[in-house]
């Protein structure tokens, strides 16, 4: 990951979700949305990607990188946040490793202030409202509990202290 260019690690997550996402952003389901910043910067990039094979080769890269804990830099209250988990852990896993049965990624040792972005996004209809992103949509409608920017803090908190 480069915080600088607002991109988060990848190393350590399943081929099988970079696989997804990379579809997501070339198809038009990820990063359209207006308010997508960050999303409209990677949509571009993915869509040079010629085809599924291509999207693969990309995935399989991402899955030789070192794999080393983002640094964290959310600050919360990782007591709190273990509470608001135990709703995410039935998919994510109760470690945060993902579980691709359930369609979900990783998030232990992933970059901290990503997840906080996107649990905003996935939130406020920024990210899963778009109909061909049905595990989005999922996601969505479970983001909508967390009612402010400190339940979000307090549950990434969580996910850096697994």
């Amino acid at each position: 990951g480069n915080v600088a260019l607002n991109a988060p690690k990848l190393a350590g997550q399943g081929a099988w979700y970079v696989k997804r996402q990379l579809a997501h952003f070339k198809r038009g389901a990820r990063g359209t949305h207006d308010k997508d910043t960050f999303g409209k910067v990677m949509a571009p990039m993915a869509a040079l990607l010629a085809d599924d094979a291509a999207i693969a080769n990309v995935a399989a890269y991402v899955a030789t990188l070192p794999d080393q804990p983002a640094p964290p830099t959310v600050k919360g209250n990782a007591r709190n946040g273990k509470q608001r988990y135990a709703t995410c852990g039935a998919c994510h896993g109760h470690d945060g490793r993902g579980i691709e049965a359930t369609n979900a990624p990783r998030l232990k040792g992933m970059s901290d202030w990503y997840m906080v972005l996107q649990l905003r996004n996935f939130r406020d209809g920024i990210r899963g409202s778009h109909p061909q992103d049905l595990h989005g949509s999922q996601m969505a409608l479970l983001a909508a509990m967390l009612a402010d920017d400190q339940q979000i803090n307090d549950l990434v908190a969580y996910l850096n202290a697994l």
